[in-house]
């Protein structure tokens, strides 16, 4: 089936369905025993938003973003984040054409369908701030000018949380324009070990191979907005948000950005879940990383040594689930 699936029944679900089957199952070979990590990481991108992946060395941050980066046949570039790393260095400039007398664009490594940006909170927030303009307009201004980035776009940036010497914290703003915050965590016992027999006997796993176009992407990401929200879904989502805005351990709240979030995510797990409506456990299996980055601790609740998420689930135990009925 091409990408021109019939865009409503089985046949959409179905085309859906399989796309998402073959590249969940191409980024779990360089990420085994990590469904749930594999599962976000896919939500982020037929959502059509940003993906930060946060956690310790040597978990697979990179090689997670690698893979969801190569799983498309679509082009992609890598930035290495440095504290040298100028905003030109991501967005491009303009250069003097001596034979024509004009200035031309060239434009730089923001200019892929996926762009994995490594250590993101290793550069000056200068740096920094030149992505917020393309990850939210997806287009960059330069002299003046508008140049937009190719569709589907998304970036993926990894970030290590206990070396931060160095470093630079992603201020709320750009925080903010990750759909998804996902930490990958240790494997367990068994999956290590299938990891180093693997290893030991074939060596290298070889590089992955696309398995899907760009267009098919495209089309999912257009599916997924039209997976249906209820009314009470709606509401359940707006009242998570009003519990965070007022809840006493709280300084700053969701924002109806991080609701839209919210709901964008649903849509694609419900999706991924093969259900064309979404349902409040959709909401609740994507709260946390769709949510905890964009919430601030009051000073006392940092003192205590509470978690954003910790809060969260808090309010998420609080707030009552609609019962749906009729939810088509």
């Amino acid at each position: 089936m091409s990408s021109s699936a019939t865009e409503t029944g089985t046949d959409a679900a179905a085309y859906f369905a399989a796309g998402y089957a073959a590249v969940r199952a191409n980024v779990e070979q360089a990420l085994s025993g990590k469904p749930q990590a594999v599962r976000l990481a896919l939500t982020c991108l037929f959502a059509g938003g940003h993906l930060l992946v946060e956690d310790v060395p040597g978990v697979g941050k990179t090689t997670l973003a690698k893979a969801v980066a190569t799983s498309v046949d679509a082009s992609w570039n890598r930035i290495q984040f440095t504290p040298d790393l100028l905003p030109s260095d991501i967005t491009g400039t303009t250069v003097y054409d001596q034979q024509s007398g004009t200035f031309d664009f060239r434009p730089g490594p923001a200019f892929a369908h996926v762009v994995l940006a490594d250590e993101i909170n290793r550069a000056s927030p200068k740096t920094q701030s030149a992505l917020l303009e393309v990850m939210e307009e997806r287009q960059v201004t330069i002299d003046g000018r508008s140049h937009p980035v190719p569709t589907p776009f998304l970036v993926v940036a990894t970030q290590n949380p206990v070396d931060l010497e160095g470093t630079y914290r992603l201020p709320e703003a750009q925080l903010d324009r990750f759909l998804l915050r996902v930490a990958i965590g240790y494997p367990d016992v068994a999956a290590e070990r299938d990891i180093l027999v693997n290893r030991a006997r074939a060596g290298a796993p070889p590089p992955l191979r696309p398995v899907a176009k760009v267009d098919q992407i495209r089309w999912m990401i257009e599916y997924v907005s039209r997976i249906h929200v209820a009314d009470a879904v709606a509401e359940y989502v707006a009242r998570i948000a009003e519990s965070t805005r007022s809840h006493p351990r709280l300084h700053l709240g969701v924002s109806p950005r991080g609701s839209l979030a919210l709901v964008s995510a649903a849509q694609a797990w419900a999706a991924c879940s093969n259900r064309g409506y979404v349902v409040p456990d959709d909401v609740k299996a994507v709260a946390e990383p769709a949510l905890a980055h964009r919430l601030i601790l009051d000073a006392q609740a940092e003192i205590d040594g509470l978690l954003a998420a910790d809060v969260l689930r808090e309010v998420l135990a609080a707030v009552p689930v609609p019962t749906m009925t009729g939810a088509r």
